[in-house]
C-alpha cells in the first residue's frame, strides 16, 4: 500500500513498522509538506497516488465529501480519553487487515479503528 502519513501520525515507530510490513510509506515531513494546509497534503497524495493516513478526521472528512476522487483516506478516530486511542501496533494491524481484505480504497474514507482485530494464524 502506498501511504502518505499526515503530520499528526508520523511517529517514527509507526512509520518504521508500516515499512517493515511492506508498505511504501512517505511522511509529510519527508515530502516537505509539514505545516501545510490539509488540502495541500490531500492534493499531493492524489498526485502521488498515495492513501492518506491521519488522525485529523474532521478536516479530512470534509475534504473527502468535497472531492470523492482520491486513492483513499485512512482515519484513526480519537477518543476523548487518550487511554482508549489505538496503540501503534493496533494501527499497523488494522492497516494489515484492511489490505488483506482486498478492499479497493479508491474514493473511500475508512475508520481504521473498526479494523483492529488479530488475524488468525495457522499452526
Amino acid at each position: 500500500m502506498k501511504i502518505l502519513v499526515d503530520e499528526d501520525s508520523q511517529r517514527h515507530i509507526l512509520v518504521r513498522l508500516l515499512r517493515i510490513d511492506g508498505h511504501d510509506v512517505l511522511t509529510v515531513d519527508e515530502a516537505a509538506l509539514n505545516a501545510k494546509e490539509d488540502a495541500v497534503v490531500f492534493s499531493f497524495a492524489r498526485q502521488e497516488n498515495r492513501i492518506v493516513l491521519t488522525r485529523n478526521a474532521q478536516d479530512f472528512e470534509a475534504i473527502h465529501n468535497a472531492e470523492k476522487i482520491h486513492p483513499g483516506i485512512l482515519v484513526e478516530y480519537q477518543n476523548r480519553d487518550p487511554s482508549k486511542n489505538m496503540k501503534i501496533v493496533e494501527m499497523v494491524q488494522a492497516i494489515r487487515n484492511i489490505e488483506a481484505s482486498g478492499w479497493d480504497l479508491t474514493g473511500q474514507l475508512v475508520a481504521i479503528n473498526a479494523w483492529n482485530y488479530p488475524t488468525e494464524t495457522k499452526t
